[in-house]
């Protein structure tokens, strides 16, 4: 097997907001891939318009530069656990990776996450120290801590033994020494050059190409985006396309396409090592093979992380239903989510009736990105709470179970230990940072977090910071975990809610709505402040009256509603209530919009009878 010197294949891997995505902008600005005068947006891989507002890395993305003659392929990859299915398969495709590790926060969750994908591949690491010109930077005790964590993870004498680079991606400088910054990323390069092995591969055998991307495009349909492991493909030829199922099929590759910078360029062929896009494959998916025609050899198949978090998808029946969407009906939401699944192989979707669908993924977040990706295309639709996904393994029932760590001020320690506590999370590490900030990590059921933010922000008074990812799963916990302990203030009639109607309810809890807005029988206005469920009556007009009143032209201020995101909304919701999700609108609902129908329910759940 020959090792090819003009290439290499890394990826970047880090915690949410580390600077990876910043650090591949100046990496792409150094290289010379931009003109001089070429105008560049900042974090430029992030094309999609949620990882712009949201500034994540959502999908996997790859470009490629070129320094000193040697093509360094890059894959910008996701920082958020739910999306741990694109990085395990990118580990597929290189030889090595740069960890990144914020110079001031240090190992992290999702640090810890994707860096058990890249040993597990066995990849090569570069340490790269971010953000070192931070102020309260310490590099020497974040390098300890990546020790302790190589370590904690089983890693290898060879992996142990990884170069470090300290940089500043924002400010586009390296260096290997900490107290002191190149003027470049120079260091950076050479350490890739140096470190990274070159691809492996024999370009005379039997081709083996892997699939670990999927994209699409109107005009060639689906393109396969993956690494050649051994062999030579050429545009036009006959190819064997061995699928998940070990069926064979022979397919011609109609376009081949290579990466420079940003771009996708079209290229006639490709060798063992390169990292290419195929296009004339109708139906490839991920983690299936393109072979030689004559000896088709099937790699291994991708294991693909299964989901943790489930929630029903139902088309849209309340009051106001297709007022504000374009896609309604029960077809057209079929038809988004079967699509979601052509690129998405974390996603599951399974039809329980014609207008419901059980969709489960790898988090709330997961979740939570497909419905706005939805309504911002024009669906209308409900969605019921998030709920985790039991396994039973070796005979016993388990649930996923999350890594939590949380960064608080000292004086809210207390109130967070309780407040998780009560959620069934279990203390592993507290450790005091100085500067009056205490790091606590916990073992929590993935249950105890759902609904958990909200109550986090109000304790630390905004100044806590939590991050979790997937650790594992466990024997579910017994008992009732989490959830919502207020009840809700639910509208009686429908209608358009009024200053004088919002008053005379205001002090039974916190509103929901503005003023004006629209509300119908059974829709969620607020929250009540005791735990029972209150019906009430905010589109109450003020009547005229032919008597004057002293006071009134006094000017009444209306407490602020409380609006919920998209996300808020969904940890907010209850067993009995949908979240309606349209392209202007997120509105709480009960399932059941009249009283009496509610209470029926709620009859039937108790005594497990037909009232």
């Amino acid at each position: 097997m020959s090792i090819r010197h003009d290439i290499r294949n890394i990826a970047i891997i880090a915690h949410v907001d580390h600077g990876k995505t910043t650090l591949v902008d100046k990496m792409l600005i150094q290289s010379g891939t931009f003109r001089s005068n070429e105008q560049v947006q900042e974090r430029v891989m992030d094309s999609n318009d949620l990882e712009r507002e949201r500034g994540i890395t959502i999908l996997a993305k790859n470009t490629a530069i070129t320094y000193k003659d040697v093509t360094i392929n890059i894959l910008d990859t996701p920082g958020h656990a739910d999306f741990g299915g694109e990085v395990e398969r990118i580990m597929k495709m290189v030889d090595g990776v740069l960890l990144v590790v914020d110079a001031f926060e240090g190992c992290m969750p999702q640090t810890r996450f994707v860096l058990k994908k890249a040993l597990e591949q066995n990849v090569t690491p570069i340490l790269v120290i971010n953000k070192i010109d931070r102020e309260n930077a310490r590099p020497a005790e974040v390098v300890d801590e990546v020790y302790d964590l190589f370590i904690d993870l089983d890693a290898t004498e060879e992996q142990l033994d990884f170069p470090i680079v300290y940089a500043s991606g924002i400010n586009g400088t390296a260096s290997i020494e900490p107290d002191k910054q190149d003027s470049d990323l120079r260091a950076l390069f050479d350490t890739i050059l140096e470190h990274i092995p070159g691809p492996g591969g024999d370009a005379d055998a039997p081709l083996q190409f892997q699939v670990t991307m999927l994209d699409y495009n109107d005009y060639i349909g689906r393109i396969g985006i993956g690494r050649i492991h051994r062999g030579t493909i050429r545009k036009g030829d006959t190819v064997a396309h061995i699928k998940r199922d070990g069926s064979i099929k022979q397919v011609r590759i109609n376009k081949l396409f290579g990466f420079s910078g940003l771009k996708r360029i079209e290229i006639e062929e490709a060798k063992s090592g390169d990292i290419i896009a195929v296009a004339g494959v109708e139906d490839i998916n991920v983690g299936e093979t393109i072979a030689d025609a004559e000896q088709p050899e099937a790699l291994p198949l991708l294991k693909i992380d299964e989901p943790t978090l489930q929630m029903s998808f139902l088309v849209n029946n309340s009051p106001f239903a297709g007022r504000e969407g374009k896609h309604v009906t029960s077809r057209k939401l079929r038809e988004r989510l079967m699509a979601e699944l052509e690129t998405d192989v974390s996603l599951r979707v399974e039809e329980v009736t014609p207008e419901q669908f059980t969709v489960s993924g790898r988090g709330e977040l997961h979740l939570s990105i497909l419905i706005e990706n939805m309504r911002r295309e024009g669906y209308e639709l409900q969605v019921s709470k998030p709920e985790v996904i039991i396994r039973e393994i070796d005979g016993v029932k388990c649930e996923p179970t999350e890594r939590l760590i949380i960064d608080v001020p000292e004086e809210y320690t207390g109130a967070v230990m309780e407040s998780l506590g009560a959620r069934k999370a279990e203390m592993i590490n507290m450790v005091n940072n100085g500067f009056g900030s205490v790091r606590l990590e916990f073992l929590i059921p993935s249950r105890g977090l759902i609904g958990y933010r909200t109550e986090f922000l109000t304790q630390t008074r905004g100044y806590g910071i939590m991050n979790h990812s997937f650790d594992s799963y466990r024997p579910v916990v017994s008992g009732s975990i989490g959830g919502r302990r207020a009840g809700v203030l639910v509208s009686m009639i429908d209608g358009t809610a009024t200053t004088y109607g919002m008053l005379s309810v205001e002090d039974r809890g916190t509103l929901f709505v503005n003023p004006g807005t629209e509300i119908y029988e059974g829709m969620i206005v607020g929250e009540h402040n005791r735990d029972n469920d209150l019906v009430v009556n905010i589109c109450k007009e003020k009547h005229a009256t032919n008597v004057r009143s002293a006071t009134k032209e006094e000017t009444v201020k209306l407490k602020t509603p409380r609006i919920m995101t998209l996300e808020e909304a969904l940890e907010y919701l209850n067993d009995d209530e949908y979240c309606e999700v349209t392209p202007q609108s997120i509105r709480l609902r009960k399932k059941y919009l009249k009283k009496s129908e509610r209470e029926k329910a709620a009859k039937q759940a108790k005594y497990g009878v037909n009232v």
